[in-house]
């Protein structure tokens, strides 16, 4: 799909932008469509500037086998639109997408900070961005948005349990580090179910958050101050 028609100009229709979502889930695919083996990955995530009038979208290019930094970029655009729940991606997704096309090529597999499936329509950033740019893609959130996990998920390394709502399953609990909380993880695009929480936890060190939504988080909240700027 063009990315225009995935992303059109904000003009402050909340609820058109909530049925544009709806129909936009219709295209998201879950099933995995990401190269075998992987041989590149990247993590994006956004901050703002100047309180907030500037969206910061931070991309990190990784190799999949070493975890090695291959590139790094930051896109600066205007905010487009205010905060408003559940239209996060509608924000932030512009930004993303030209930090996207910074890079020196395009990631076999993208981890986005945000939501995947994991949304009140099924269409949370990561399934956005997913797509808007046709990448394989996977939601790496903080907190849970919607549903209930299925049962209590162990204080081990690993571990997961699914996160419904209502029948559905929408996603994932993930504890990706012995007391921390766990990760919400859900497919973004062109990645199946079971394969969402295996390959965080693939790369996912020594930090609770897997390496590459890790790197890009320290872009996007300008914590590391000797890289790209």
């Amino acid at each position: 799909m063009p990315q225009a028609a995935a992303l059109p100009d904000w003009d402050g229709n909340v609820a058109a932008a909530r049925a544009l979502q709806t129909e936009l889930a219709g295209q998201v695919v879950l099933r995995d469509g990401y190269p075998k083996p992987l041989r590149t990955i990247a993590g994006f995530d956004v901050g703002f500037e100047d309180a907030g009038a500037i969206t910061r979208a931070a991309a990190v290019l990784l190799d999949a086998d070493t975890l090695a930094v291959i590139d790094q970029q930051i896109a600066r655009l205007p905010t487009r639109m205010p905060y408003i729940p559940g239209l996060l991606s509608f924000r932030e997704l512009p930004a993303l997408l030209a930090a996207l096309a910074m890079l020196q090529h395009a990631p076999d597999l993208a981890f986005i900070d945000g939501h995947g499936i994991a949304h009140p329509r099924r269409f949370g950033i990561a399934a956005h961005f997913g797509v808007a740019s046709g990448l394989p893609s996977i939601g790496v959130a903080k907190q849970i948005l919607i549903g209930q996990p299925r049962m209590a998920l162990h204080d081990m390394r690993g571990a997961f349990t699914p996160l419904r709502d209502g029948s559905e399953q929408i996603g994932w609990l993930l504890r990706s580090k012995p007391g921390c909380l766990p990760l919400v993880v859900s497919p973004g695009h062109r990645v199946a179910m079971p394969s969402a929480p295996e390959l965080v936890m693939r790369f996912t060190g020594q930090y609770r958050l897997p390496e590459p939504t890790r790197l890009a988080d320290r872009l996007a909240s300008r914590r590391d101050r000797n890289t790209a700027r």
